[in-house]
């Protein structure tokens, strides 16, 4: 099964130190050799993206930094892991790397399943209030 974690968190966006930079490499060559991660990466920070957003049957683009953002997307990884056992069990090392080596941050690794790599869920099956 395929599953992307994604890292957010409450707090302004700072740099990862770097010894979790390092300890995060460490862990992505491990999984990389291993063949279970797939792909990763960090983002920049909010001032550098932008927003597509449908309103009143239009479309409008919005230039960030986005005031309204109560958490921000720091960075994903896509594996592949046998079942949700053993992506938790990732996501528990890859958050633990965190609390090792950046004291004060506070953040959380979402995990979810991806549909159609292993997984019987069509997106067409799950109702979501984003399309509500």
């Amino acid at each position: 099964m395929r599953f992307m974690s994604i890292v957010t968190s409450p707090q302004p966006m700072k740099a990862p130190t770097p010894a979790l930079m390092e300890a995060m490499g460490k862990l992505a060559e491990r999984e990389i050799k291993a063949g279970r991660m797939i792909d990763m990466g960090g983002l920049t920070p909010l001032q550098d993206g932008a927003q597509v957003s449908i309103e009143g049957g239009k479309l409008r683009v919005t230039d960030g930094p986005f005031v309204e953002a109560k958490e921000v997307v720091g960075g994903y990884a896509i594996f592949e892991f046998r079942d949700k056992a053993e992506a938790l069990a990732m996501a528990k090392e890859f958050m633990q790397l965190h609390l090792d080596h950046m004291p004060g941050w506070e953040g959380t690794c979402e995990l979810r399943a991806m549909a159609g790599h292993g997984l019987e869920t069509a997106c067409g099956d799950v109702e979501s209030p984003a399309h509500a």
